[in-house]
């Protein structure tokens, strides 16, 4: 890591503009499913509101549609104010908008060890305004920067600790502290873990060095796939993209998912890869995803009428060996609808293999997303190295990417 931490600021009596990354799963009523990516930023928060400062929390959330103050109010991030309050026992000033006499005046009421959160960033759409299209529109750079500058005027400190949205370069991501250029701009804790684990698994491993990709499309996961056959002494596949690789190499897949446009990409991935790029023996197939559905194991193709939708029990078995003989794993993305049973059995699996690898010495990465979900729903987070927050950002990550939102912050 070599850039600032906050680690490294006095932030006694200074106002703190934190990017966090709240964007968490809500029920149909609104309420908060799953908290884990709050609880990630506490200790940030904390050490900022132990150490005087006057932190001022900023944050995505959904899909909004329209503008504030007419703004979907479904995705206000009131619940999230609640919950954090919940959390660290402290109350917090809630303002009502990001920007504007609302949030200036959350900020301003602040005293030393106080926390307010600012309203959706995106009930803004300058938020979203990517700079190749501010570059091109001089009205669309304008909106941007107005925007950004009325959020960096709040603070004297910027803080990045939302990886999950490190790839985008989003007006509070990469504008914030391009307009806070003199004033301390740094990493938060959550950010620097990321970055560390993500950075040494990739650069620096321990061998055998395996990964395991999932997921549903070659066409999300092939750069990753190709970086990584590059890097790793093996690549297991799984998830529905395994359907897509069975056709690259002359197999029947059924009624099952296959990318026919990427086929050709897939049989490319098998011919660098060869034996290092791992694909199931076996797989689990049924007419529907349905609770309880009945299915048959194939070994090979997939007759007509079904969909493979789970790597099979042959497969799980191999997969968790080749686990257990490695000293650096990093996963992304699941073997099967583990959302559904029965086809949940490859990826919990996986996660039980994962986590028995750890107690027994190796380093274990989880990679976001669906992955993350899984060994959430597993009971296995704590029995992991680490569980990324960020599903795209530690795939583009993985994919040897650079972020504009880490590079702009302070160097060491």
């Amino acid at each position: 890591m070599t850039k600032k931490s906050i680690s490294n600021l006095d932030v006694r009596g200074k106002r703190v503009l934190m990017r966090v990354d709240f964007n968490v799963p809500q029920d149909a009523n609104g309420r908060i499913a799953d908290d884990r990516r709050i609880r990630m930023a506490l200790p940030t928060i904390n050490h900022i509101l132990d150490g005087g400062g006057r932190l001022i929390l900023m944050s995505h959330l959904g899909r909004p549609k329209g503008e504030a103050p007419q703004a979907d109010g479904r995705w206000t991030l009131r619940p999230i104010a609640e919950r954090l309050e919940e959390l660290f026992g402290k109350s917090v000033v809630f303002a009502n908008d990001c920007v504007g006499p609302a949030a200036e005046s959350a900020a301003a009421s602040l005293k030393d060890g106080e926390c307010c959160l600012l309203e959706n960033l995106r009930f803004h759409k300058a938020e979203q305004i990517k700079d190749k299209a501010a570059s091109g529109d001089a009205d669309l750079k304008c909106a941007k920067d107005a925007f950004a500058q009325g959020l960096a005027s709040l603070a004297d400190v910027y803080v990045n600790d939302a990886f999950g949205t490190c790839h985008r370069d989003n007006a509070s991501m990469l504008t914030v502290p391009q307009m806070m250029v003199g004033k301390p701009r740094v990493a938060g804790f959550l950010l620097e873990k990321e970055l560390q684990y993500l950075g040494n698994t990739l650069n620096a491993p321990e061998r055998p060095f395996l990964a395991i990709i999932g997921g549903k499309k070659v066409s999300d996961k092939m750069m990753v796939i190709e970086t990584l056959l590059g890097k790793c002494d093996r690549v297991l596949i799984g998830g529905a993209m395994v359907y897509t690789f069975m056709r690259a190499i002359g197999q029947e897949t059924g009624a099952s998912l296959v990318e026919e446009d990427r086929i050709e990409v897939a049989a490319r991935l098998k011919s660098i890869g060869g034996e290092k790029l791992v694909l199931p023996t076996d797989v689990i197939a049924a007419h529907a995803i349905e609770e309880g559905a009945t299915f048959e194991v194939f070994q090979g193709e997939i007759p007509e009428g079904l969909m493979g939708l789970d790597i099979g029990p042959e497969s799980a078995r191999r997969f968790s060996q080749m686990i257990s003989e490695a000293k650096t794993i990093v996963w992304n993305g699941p073997m099967g609808v583990f959302e559904v049973k029965p086809f949940d059995g490859g990826t919990f699996t996986v996660a039980h293999a994962l986590a028995e690898a750890t107690r027994n010495g190796a380093t274990t990465v989880i990679g976001g997303g669906d992955s993350a979900a899984a060994i959430e729903m597993a009971g296995l987070s704590a029995d992991v190295s680490h569980v990324s927050t960020g599903g795209g950002a530690s795939l583009e990550f993985m994919e040897g990417k650079s972020f504009q939102a880490v590079e702009i912050l302070d160097d060491l």
